[in-house]
């Protein structure tokens, strides 16, 4: 039995931030979705289904702190796990108010895809360990 792959939704609209990062977390395993925009990001997290969101701050349409907040107060999607990422103009408030809005932790841009995983990998052990044991009973 092979175990399913987690499903990862990567919301950003710089095409080269799409291709190596999403390139990187398929070869991590992950499975890869993709929105370019807020408004994209928040209908896939509904149709796709995806175990985390990683999630650019600076989107067109919505952006990404309007898409984290939406996200958190829709029963169907309050408990995905939001990774947002930040550019280099970011500063500590932005953090501050993502973690405000209910994302799970933040990673800067321009430091390549690895702390990315890392973190990804990170929240996954620590959303497996939480879990009740089904077998048990």
């Amino acid at each position: 039995m092979s175990e399913r792959k987690l499903r990862v939704l990567l919301v950003d609209d710089e095409p080269s931030i799409i291709k190596t990062v999403g390139k990187r977390l398929e070869l991590e395993g992950f499975e890869v979705l993709v929105a370019t925009d807020g408004e994209e990001a928040l209908a896939k997290a509904q149709t796709g289904h995806p175990d985390a969101i990683v999630l650019d701050l600076m989107l067109p349409k919505l952006s990404g702190f309007d898409v984290c907040a939406k996200l958190k107060q829709d029963q169907q999607s309050t408990d995905i796990p939001i990774i947002t990422i930040f550019s280099g103009k970011a500063s500590p408030e932005d953090a501050t108010r993502c973690r405000q809005l209910g994302a799970a932790a933040y990673v800067p841009k321009g430091k390549g895809a690895a702390p990315l995983v890392e973190q990804l990998r990170l929240l996954f052990r620590q959303l497996e360990s939480s879990k009740p044991d089904e077998h048990l009973g």
